[in-house]
């Protein structure tokens, strides 16, 4: 019987990652994979959207990551200091990323909701899985 391999979630990966990084470079906006209610002016929401298992240990998850700002340039800072550190999370201590591609640019996405400025990309992660422990 092949071993029962279970994957982490990479929407929970990438937003704990994004909020070490972001921190260590003493920017505390939010990050999460839901818009807080109020919204703050500056956000940073990713979702996974898809993505398949591509061999018995690997998975290839889709995520839509989302940067909102106070204003279209706020919007656009940030989301080209979340793209870079994006871009460079395969090896991140202790990840199970170990490769990542960018699957869609930035591009100005204005919230349907409110107007307010917010940049949207897409990346797909590679995330290794592990062995489900015993029951």
């Amino acid at each position: 019987m092949p071993t029962a391999i279970v994957f982490p979630d990479a929407a929970e990966v990438y937003t704990r990652y994004l909020r070490e990084q972001l921190a260590a470079r003493g920017d505390l906006v939010h990050v999460g994979t839901r818009v807080p209610s109020p919204r703050p002016a500056r956000l940073v929401r990713a979702e996974r959207i898809g993505g398949a298992q591509l061999g018995t240990i690997t998975d290839r998850p889709r995520l839509d990551v989302h940067c909102w700002g106070a204003t279209e340039a706020d919007a656009a800072d940030l989301v080209a200091v979340v793209r870079a550190l994006t871009l460079a999370m395969p090896g991140w201590r202790g990840a199970v990323v170990y490769d990542l591609a960018e699957v869609g640019g930035p591009n100005l996405l204005p919230d349907a909701a409110t107007s307010s400025p917010r940049y949207a990309f897409a990346v797909e992660l590679s995330i290794r899985g592990t062995a489900l422990a015993p029951a």
